[in-house]
């Protein structure tokens, strides 16, 4: 005869569905609440073992892109400081080739050629200052940080250095510039002025297309474009570095992150069921004790 359900105080049929029931809600219970507090659907690689490894990838990737950026950060430090000096050094040689093109004339008094000569030799100090202050946390890429003008770059072997630039290991390399030697020609510049303050043919040869003021400034305005370039490609790669870490945020958030709006709904969804199973789980350990009654 189908359809009858023994009853019995050995077996309680009831009390074991109602516990298994029970217990499914719990599990589910705490996955959910485990979403809620975390913010994530996938918390861990038993939640979900295929999207969390390629969550951990993704974290390692922006975790590479991150300190690249911070290295990026610091060099792009050392390259302007390095800019805004030569930017200066290139600024006095304006005003010490006019110095010059002022001397090349040959209607000058004495007094007024050695007064010209006297702030050729000055702005020549100031150069060797900018040239010995260009260092950024005890690095020069033009002079040394002891504050000399040695042509070394402190704390790095030969002339050059490198720094990461993404995830992948990959660098840039940044060259040291003989900034030494434009500081020497223009040296033996103000060294012959005062010795020749009444030869304007002298002062003329230095400001011809070979002389030596003109290639100083030529070879100036090579130095500032090559670190003009070094900061345009820092800050471009710095910008690409971060755009790839925002997209690489977003696909991580849609693979792993937790819809908290439905996970809330579902909470107190589970909830209710959970009470609901121990209120069926309560009346079916009755079950046994009532049957007593029957003897």
């Amino acid at each position: 005869m189908s359809g009858i359900v023994s009853s019995s105080i050995i077996t309680n049929s009831a009390a074991m569905v109602g516990v298994e029931t029970l217990n499914s809600i719990n599990s589910s219970l705490q996955t959910v609440q485990t979403a809620v507090s975390t913010g994530y659907s996938v918390n861990s690689a038993s939640d979900n073992g295929a999207a969390y490894a390629v969550a951990q990838s993704v974290r390692t990737t922006m975790s590479g892109l991150t300190a690249a950026n911070q290295q990026l950060g610091d060099v792009s430090g050392l390259v302007q400081t390095t800019s805004t000096a030569l930017t200066n050094i290139s600024n006095l040689m304006a005003s010490m080739d006019q110095t010059l093109v002022n001397l090349s004339t040959g209607t000058l008094s004495s007094s007024q050629r050695s007064q010209y000569a006297s702030e050729f030799t000055s702005q020549l100090k100031n150069i060797a200052l900018f040239v010995t202050g260009a260092n950024y946390n005890g690095i020069s890429l033009i002079g040394s940080a002891s504050g000399t003008l040695s042509n070394t770059i402190a704390k790095f072997s030969g002339t050059s250095l490198s720094v990461a630039t993404d995830a992948n290991g990959s660098t840039l390399t940044i060259t040291s510039q003989s900034v030494y030697s434009v500081y020497k020609s223009l040296s033996t510049i103000g060294a012959s002025l005062t010795t020749n303050l009444t030869n304007a043919a002298t002062v003329k040869a230095f400001l011809t297309a070979t002389g030596q003021m003109t290639s100083s400034v030529t070879s100036m305005g090579g130095y500032m474009n090559t670190y003009g370039n070094l900061t345009n490609q820092i800050n471009n790669q710095v910008t690409y570095n971060q755009n790839k870490m925002d997209a690489l945020s977003n696909g991580l958030g849609a693979l792993v992150d937790a819809n908290m709006a439905a996970e809330s709904a579902k909470l107190q969804s589970l909830q209710i069921q959970q009470q609901l199973a121990t209120t069926a789980l309560s009346i079916a350990n009755q079950s046994p004790s009532l049957l007593t009654k029957l003897i």
